[in-house]
């Protein structure tokens, strides 16, 4: 008796979805590591700012120290802002993580008016300062606090333009894997910046007033 066997066909060991998806997630993984790199390189930066800030802040050149022109209930109002922008931040995360769009977006718009507050009452202190006579030319203490304070305001401010950018990217798109990376790496940008903040708030106003 003949048996007829049939040819035995191997299914392949990772079908194609299984290797896009894998694709994406080694993408995501390799974007999430490169803005790792980027925060590490910001974090020197400011590090020197703050080791400059430490150097000049007894030079007044006889002009006004921290006590004479900071006001803590306003810069208190300040950091709340910012502090809150980080929760609702957060919580875009979470919608996103259950895939809630409109969510997200009602979060992000809150975080996004938030930070525009944070930013404005910046603006509003410097223009003060400057119109009182304390402008950064009036001395390395003053040189060294706009400097600091502004570099980081410019980073807050670059945040909120990457965070419009993104809000019309889901808009758009939807909660892609792309999408999703992006609101990581901002979310790492974002939450870094309050760290900073905390200590501008301490190094800067509290021990100036102190």
């Amino acid at each position: 008796m003949n048996i007829q066997t049939r040819p035995l066909t191997t299914a392949p060991l990772l079908p194609e979805v299984f290797e896009v998806e894998e694709e994406h997630h080694d993408a995501g993984a390799i974007t999430t590591l490169g803005f790792w790199i980027y925060l590490m390189s910001d974090c020197i930066l400011f590090a020197s700012l703050f080791a400059s800030f430490a150097v000049l802040r007894d030079a007044t050149a006889g002009g006004p120290t921290g006590r004479d022109i900071f006001s803590l209930p306003y810069v208190a109002v300040e950091t709340a802002c910012l502090l809150v922008s980080s929760f609702t931040y957060g919580m875009a995360m979470i919608s996103a993580g259950q895939g809630q769009k409109a969510w997200v977006l009602r979060w992000l718009g809150l975080t996004l008016l938030l930070g525009l507050s944070f930013v404005g009452m910046e603006v509003h202190e410097f223009i003060k300062l400057i119109g009182e006579g304390s402008g950064p030319e009036r001395s390395g203490f003053l040189s060294a606090f706009f400097t600091l304070v502004g570099t980081h305001g410019l980073h807050v401010t670059s945040g909120m333009i990457w965070m419009g950018v993104l809000i019309a990217h889901v808009l758009r798109r939807g909660l892609t894997d792309a999408n999703r990376t992006r609101l990581m790496c901002l979310s790492l940008f974002w939450h870094f910046l309050d760290i900073v903040w905390i200590g501008v708030f301490t190094v800067v106003y509290l021990m100036g007033v102190a």
